[in-house]
């Protein structure tokens, strides 16, 4: 598995390395996931073919590192994983996406005993990680959030709704952002795991979305949840913190999967206007036609560039395991002109396939609903712009 070389590589040539994991990638999503994809789609359905082929290849969470039995993998490798599943799969590309995400804080900042117990899992495939940290009245202002967690003794009582997360119910373990001093605002906030299998953990309704419909997306309850003191994660009020410093990681994965959608868009598209003929020709020989298709992938190209240099950035933070402002801006840029990107190539794809492009008997249509969501989640876009202006290099 690619590990070493992810905060050296050329941005214009990966490694022999990263090239390989590529194709191997690629050949496992197109052989045991894309042939599932509309149908899990269509029926919104969680998709089990993609998770066992993920763990089955030890693809599902390739960022664990190795001392916990994970594959040790750079955040470039990350990247490349996430970016090849969601060319044929945007609801299965967030198995390994949302497994760093949930288990992230953890990496960061968990004791050793809670990295060897719950890293070690995710690594084992015993159980997917979700992360939990929107509530009903706050979203956006996610220091606002009301779920509260009280020590009583050795344990910790929590008390609480989470909103819009993803894979919750058919994950097992939650990083789970809590207040335990309302006092102090952002900074009374502590960070902990729950199990799926604690009393007093319950799930809402599947939400009827737009697109990503095969990974569920729920409310996650917490009614007088009853965990043990060691399951915080990092020190009392470090919490809000510890979920900052994930997202400045994992706004990278959403870029990657932003780029994994909208390559698949574009390879559709271009296929197809080789083949449709209108006025005795192919319409790929129509110079309106090469223009549409060249901005796609010129845009494409920047972005994906983009992506792969906060994935270095992310990958040297990670070493160095500090904050770095650099990372910060990088991240936020790459999610968000990647998910614009993707939005408006997929709504392309669908242009250039006119009525069949808005049927769902071709996959682009698909994708542009699929993409829209990368323009949302895990920051608005709009919210991206507010943290890149802090953070100008």
């Amino acid at each position: 598995m690619a590990g070493n070389s992810g905060a050296d590589f050329d941005l214009f040539r990966l490694s022999e390395e990263h090239e390989m994991l590529r194709e191997s990638v690629r050949s496992l999503a197109e052989a045991k996931i894309a042939p599932f994809a509309a149908e899990v789609d269509e029926q919104g359905r969680f998709p089990q073919e993609a998770l066992d082929a993920l763990q089955g290849n030890d693809l599902h969470a390739v960022h664990v590192p190795e001392e916990y039995g994970g594959a040790g993998a750079d955040a470039l490798a990350t990247v490349l994983v996430i970016e090849e599943v969601a060319r044929v799969c945007a609801s299965s590309s967030l198995i390994p996406a949302v497994n760093k995400l949930g288990s992230l804080p953890v990496q960061l900042s968990g004791s050793e005993e809670l990295k060897a117990k719950y890293l070690g899992a995710l690594a084992r495939g015993e159980g997917m990680f979700s992360y939990c940290l929107s509530e009903p009245e706050a979203g956006s202002d996610a220091a606002g959030m009301k779920t509260r967690a009280v020590r009583d003794g050795d344990f910790w009582v929590l008390n609480g709704v989470k909103r819009w997360i993803t894979n919750a119910g058919v994950s097992e373990y939650y990083t789970v952002m809590a207040v335990t001093d309302p006092e102090l605002r952002s900074r009374g906030i502590s960070a902990f795991v729950v199990e799926k299998a604690d009393e007093g953990v319950s799930f809402g309704a599947p939400e009827k979305k737009l697109g990503i419909k095969g990974s569920p997306t729920r409310e996650v309850y917490f009614d007088n949840v009853r965990i043990p003191a060691d399951r915080m994660i990092g020190a009392e009020g470090t919490g809000f913190a510890t979920a900052m410093k994930t997202l400045d990681h994992t706004r990278v994965t959403i870029a990657a999967q932003a780029i994994g959608i909208a390559q698949g868009a574009l390879d559709y598209a271009k296929g197809y206007v080789k083949e449709r003929k209108q006025f005795g020709k192919a319409i790929a020989e129509f110079q309106g036609v090469q223009f549409m298709l060249a901005d796609m992938a010129m845009k494409l190209e920047a972005a994906r560039q983009l992506t792969y240099a906060a994935a270095a950035r992310s990958e040297r933070v990670s070493r160095a395991q500090r904050t770095d402002g650099d990372l910060t801006f990088f991240g936020a840029a790459a999610k968000c002109f990647a998910s614009d990107v993707a939005m408006e190539i997929t709504t392309d794809a669908v242009q250039l396939l006119g009525g069949y492009g808005y049927t769902r008997d071709y996959p682009v249509e698909r994708m542009m609903r699929d993409a829209k969501i990368t323009q949302i989640y895990e920051g608005t876009n709009q919210v991206q712009r507010i943290v890149m202006a802090r953070n100008l290099p």
